[in-house]
């Protein structure tokens, strides 16, 4: 283990282990078998890395994501780690000098995938090669109930035949209990240690809007939280990624379209973009994201409702892999509910495989309507749990209301009976309305005595609540009469007033707004670190193009920001930065540190003041006139006396010079406060009014500042 703790370190630059990365690796160390289930950026790979370059042979790794293994391969090699990958993108000249060099032990770790792995030829060749372990990323791939479900996977038991004293670890971020149980069972894992370090992602922030115009909605959303942040925008057709992206592109956004109906080379190219440019939005169907690790996603969100927790956890997990703030952002309708479950009513599927994908479907239905938790919601559904209510999802930081809707639910259900179980949810919230036309004449319905009894609610409202009708069962929509509605069985206790029908408030549409709210996810760059932050970034970025890679090949943005505020001066203080190992020293140091000398830190902006104090130090060190600062802020300038009052208290400012009084004045404050009554010395405003108003409260606040005990 002392060798693994080195090559943490000095390889990949972390000092410790997270998670139970440690016990992992011992048990392949051990020449065990391992089954590793952890969140999305809780540093799976480590997990395969590290043994493999500890244990003389090398490491395959058994991945489905050939458009992404150069980048994989890249960020390795960057490290200094001999790595390549054997996939169908290769000329057969390259592919026969990679083969060689595994023959001849001179790789650590090879990316292949299970189509290629499985051909006797290959494994004729992996025979003849010194294996140091097989690792299986994205074993949830097994699963023929899984919603990433690959035929090839269920055949990779042969690495337990043909190599039985060759240790093998299966990696995966998504796999309920019935996924793991079939993870075990197809690759005969019936003897491997197990860990499950759960499925918790603290930083990401999980939202859920209802019914409501989801495209002013999102655009709301990447105005307020996300106004130059890269991120994936996932819809549930072709069209709609294609008419999303172009519609960002209009309003002034770099956004690409990403699905399988998109030639190979767009496909290639707009991914590319993606992973090696800042501020990109990929807008795209379900095609697009398994192992893209890009770690400054900043945000993913979803214009369609996923059709199991299964896929939204999975693809809300691409954002934030660097472990800073990230938001998982979602807004879906009624419309996606009959969508999701024609698909399944029209599929070829087995009575057995429809029952557990509605199953999977009502889960995720239960997520998007709960007025709990979200968090705990979705780790109960992965059998693990949250203690408390988590504080960092919509129903945490504003909790809904919720309203007893037993008696239009009634309305509803009746209305649906009384119209013959015969039409859909536009027809019958017009009979509710009393909307009376042509259809509804001929039909005798505006007849009816539920014609007109639902004027107390709106057509958004209603619409909410047969979307909430819908997904809590009481309704059918039958797809094979054209979306009518049908009641079931548990309908009739609510009918018959047997029961209570609690429904969540429609929340109103949050407004874009002109500055981030308190509860905003974006990443904290303090005002007077922007320039350096800005500088580094740019570095990052040339030195990426140059080597044609991604910019987080080179440092994550975690490293970034731990160098501006730690800002090294030397090589040694670099290597304590976190992913900074020697050879990212050797190759980038140099530059970074210049650039961190470059941008030395004043005395007066080293401090950990509010942002908005700290944009008013910042002028002031630029230019001290007060009115000029009050007047580019377009604040008071009691306010930036204020700001200022904080930088005195500490020590930073002296108070004569920031309020430029005089002796007399400044004495004549000092003696009013100490003249002043003990319960009247905490408070301004009785040393403003023993002045007569004759200076600023915030002045007051600066020379106070000074001066109290």
């Amino acid at each position: 283990m002392q060798q693994a703790l080195k090559i943490l370190d000095e390889v990949f630059g972390y000092t410790s282990f997270r998670h139970s990365q440690a016990e992992i690796i011992q048990s392949l160390l051990d020449n065990h078998d391992a089954l590793v289930l952890m969140p999305t950026g809780g540093g799976k790979s480590l997990c395969y890395q590290i043994p493999a370059l500890v244990k003389d042979g090398i490491g395959i790794v058994i991945s489905p994501l050939i458009a992404l293994m150069q980048d994989q391969v890249d960020t390795l090699k960057a490290l200094g780690i001999r790595a390549a990958y054997l996939n169908s993108t290769l000329s057969g000249r390259e592919a026969f000098d990679i083969e060689q060099a595994l023959l001849s032990n001179q790789l650590d770790l090879l990316y292949i995938a299970p189509e290629r792995l499985l051909g006797e030829r290959t494994l004729e060749l992996l025979s003849q090669s010194k294996i140091a372990l097989f690792a299986i990323d994205e074993a949830h791939c097994v699963s023929q109930w899984g919603h990433d479900f690959r035929p090839e996977y269920q055949q990779l038991s042969v690495l337990h035949t043909r190599f039985p004293d060759i240790s093998r670890i299966a990696l995966t971020a998504t796999a309920d209990k019935q996924t793991r149980e079939e993870i075990i069972e197809q690759l005969e894992l019936q003897s491997a240690d197990v860990y499950i370090t759960g499925f918790d992602r603290p930083n990401i922030r999980y939202s859920i809007q209802d019914d409501g115009n989801s495209r002013q909605q999102l655009w709301n959303f990447l105005v307020n939280e996300h106004p130059a942040d890269s991120g994936i925008v996932y819809c549930l057709s072709r069209n709609k990624a294609e008419d999303t992206a172009r519609w960002l592109t209009e309003k002034g956004r770099s956004a690409l379209p990403y699905h399988a109906g998109l030639n190979a080379e767009i496909r290639q190219a707009n991914q590319q973009r993606f992973l090696r440019e800042d501020n990109i939005i990929m807008v795209a169907t379900i095609a697009f994201g398994r192992g893209i690790d890009k770690p400054d996603v900043r945000f993913v969100a979803h214009l369609s409702l996923p059709k199991s927790v299964e896929a939204y956890y999975q693809e809300t997990g691409r954002a934030g892999r660097d472990g800073l703030p990230a938001n998982a952002w979602m807004a879906y309708n009624l419309q996606d509910v009959i969508t999701l479950r024609q698909f399944i009513d029209q599929s070829d599927a087995s009575d057995l495989k429809k029952r557990i994908e509605y199953a999977k479907l009502d889960a995720m239905l239960s997520l998007s309507e709960t007025t709990q938790c979200r968090r705990q919601t979705l780790l109960k559904y992965f059998d693990d749990h949250a203690k408390a209510n988590c504080g960092n999802c919509d129903n945490c930081i504003n909790p809904p209301e919720t309203w007893d809707a037993t008696e239009p639910a009634r309305m509803a259900l009746s209305c649906v009976y009384r119209c013959d179980q015969h039409f859909g949810v536009n027809y019958i919230v017009n009979v509710l309305l009393g909307k009376s036309d042509s259809r509804i004449e001929r039909n005798r319905h505006h007849q009816l005595s539920t014609f007109g009894i639902g004027t107390g609610y709106s057509v958004a409202e209603w619409r909410s609540i047969f979307r909430q009708l819908i997904t809590a069962n009481y309704l059918l929509v039958n797809m094979e009469q054209h979306g009518v509605l049908q009641l079931t069985e548990k309908s009739r206790p609510l009918l018959r007033n047997e029961q209570r029908f609690e429904l969540r408030k429609q929340r109103k549409p949050e407004k874009t707004k002109t500055t981030s709210s308190s509860a905003s996810q974006k990443l904290s760059v303090r005002p007077q670190d922007q320039e350096l932050w800005d500088a580094l970034r740019a570095c990052r970025k040339r030195l990426a193009d140059q080597s044609g890679v991604p910019p987080y090949v080179i440092f994550h943005d975690a490293a970034l920001l731990e160098m501006i505020n730690k800002r090294p001066q030397t090589g040694d203080e670099l290597l304590t930065i976190n992913g900074v190992g020697h050879q990212k020293l050797k190759n980038y140091g140099t530059e970074f540190l210049g650039i961190i000398n470059s941008f030395p830190l004043p005395e007066l902006l080293n401090n950990d003041f509010s942002d908005t104090v700290n944009q008013t130090l910042l002028l002031y060190q630029q230019n001290p006139d007060i009115d000029s600062i009050a007047n580019q802020r377009e604040l008071k300038k009691t306010t930036i006396y204020t700001h200022l009052a904080s930088a005195v208290e500490a020590g930073l400012l002296d108070a004569k010079s920031v309020t430029g009084l005089d002796n007399h004045q400044y004495q004549t404050i000092i003696n009013t406060y100490l003249s002043l009554d003990d319960e009247d010395k905490n408070r301004i405003k009785p040393v403003f009014e023993a002045l007569e108003g004759q200076y600023d409260y915030g002045v007051i606040r600066c020379i106070l500042a000074e001066n109290r005990p």
